[in-house]
């Protein structure tokens, strides 16, 4: 198995730029890779996008983002799309889209274009239409529908990561505590499957497609 190390930019800062649907999506799809990378890259900024956050969604995905990021946060940039409307709206979302370009980041986190909700699909194919020559990987968000796959890159993590991940979603997405599946043996199965499948010292992984990689 091939480890490879990310490489910032000559200043040492690498930039993350993090995409998500809803409040939620992007600290269940890579909240623990974030935690990982923000610990062996002192120098990191993360900047956070999210296209739904209406009303109190918005404030916790404030909250959310700032526990996963601390001080390296840049944003949060909160937008105000309609869920599962995403699709109509595609021009607007393309404007969002043409603002983030300035930005070009050392690796991304987008939704993937599998993903069985139609909002993920089109983040995900617009974050693809925008950054032509970024390192993406697209993460996998648990589901009703079943739209599990085989992820193809795995960011092995430690159990106590793992439980920080965890504690923190459940601290700032109280309003998504009354679904049956917002709890912790979700996210931590989940986090142990892909471990097991990547053969991670540590027992636990988050796992992401990606389309293309340059080496």
């Amino acid at each position: 198995m091939i480890h490879l190390k990310l490489e910032g930019r000559t200043d040492g800062a690498l930039q993350v730029l993090c995409l998500g649907c809803h409040s939620d999506d992007i600290e269940i799809g890579c909240g623990g890779t974030i935690l990982r990378l923000a610990e062996e890259y002192p120098g990191a900024v993360f900047h956070w996008v999210v296209f739904s956050a209406n009303g109190a969604r918005g404030e916790e995905a404030r909250r959310a983002a700032t526990l996963f990021a601390g001080d390296r946060l840049r944003g949060p940039l909160l937008k105000n799309f309609r869920d599962g409307f995403m699709p109509f709206e595609g021009a607007a979302v393309k404007e969002v889209f043409e603002e983030l370009k300035a930005l070009s980041p050392d690796v991304i986190f987008t939704h993937s274009r599998r993903d069985a909700h139609q909002d993920h699909r089109l983040i995900a194919e617009s974050t693809w239409n925008t950054f032509r020559n970024h390192f993406i990987l697209e993460y996998e968000i648990p589901k009703y529908d079943g739209d599990m796959g085989q992820p193809s890159v795995f960011v092995p993590l430690e159990k106590a990561v793992c439980q920080t991940k965890v504690r923190y979603l459940l601290e700032a997405f109280q309003s998504q505590r009354s679904k049956h599946w917002f709890e912790e043996d979700t996210f931590l199965s989940l986090m142990r499957l892909r471990g097991m499948e990547c053969n991670a010292p540590g027992g636990y992984a988050e796992a992401f497609f990606c389309r293309k990689m340059i080496l």
